[in-house]
């Protein structure tokens, strides 16, 4: 049976590079900026989860030394996402893509991010990824989840997504989380208005 999820997104199904290669040109025009990949600490795993919903390629790594973290970033040309001063200097001084994130909430956090990289605190259905693994959501037929879901949640909702990752395949749909994640993207938009206009 597979794993299942009460977040609520989607994602188109991108299976070969060329079409993610259009993917990701669809979101430097929508965002009007360059396409970024975040690469994020052992304390911020909450974040990448958002940031995974928000659409963005974010890697989670809670279980690499520092010396990992600065090698990956480096290498794949990652923005490193820290809470940790020491560990944004060191990557500061080594020339590594960097922000240190200072914010105790998760709209904090987002606000930050937002006023940084211009980020869009939307969720678009089109772009979210899977907010486990990171990985393209494709949205399924109703009567191949009936198997993974409650039988309460099958019979309210119509619309459900699944990851495409075998390995996670975790179903999503709209459900009473979905209020939830609305008021803490208009709380960081707030807070990103009060940075914007003092």
């Amino acid at each position: 049976m597979h794993r299942k999820s009460r977040l609520h997104i989607c994602e188109r199904d991108v299976s070969s590079r060329k079409r993610k290669n259009r993917r990701s040109t669809r979101r430097e025009i929508h965002h009007g900026r360059f396409y970024m990949r975040f690469l994020l600490d052992g304390m911020l795993g909450k974040l990448t989860r958002w940031l995974r919903m928000l659409g963005y390629e974010a890697s989670y790594e809670n279980d690499r030394t520092d010396d990992d973290l600065l090698s990956i970033a480096k290498q794949g040309s990652f923005i490193l996402l820290t809470s940790d001063e020491e560990l944004y200097r060191t990557a500061t001084f080594r020339g590594v893509q960097t922000f240190l994130v200072r914010g105790r909430t998760e709209s904090e956090r987002l606000a930050e991010l937002a006023e940084r990289y211009k980020l869009r605190l939307e969720i678009d259905t089109r772009e979210s990824r899977c907010p486990a693994c990171g990985s393209i959501l494709r949205e399924t037929p109703k009567g191949k989840v009936e198997s993974s879901i409650p039988p309460a949640t099958f019979k309210i909702y119509s619309t459900f997504w699944m990851c495409t990752n075998p390995k996670c395949a975790k179903v999503y749909w709209q459900g009473s989380h979905w209020k939830k994640i609305e008021q803490t993207l208009q709380a960081a938009k707030k807070i990103l208005d009060l940075k914007s206009n003092p």
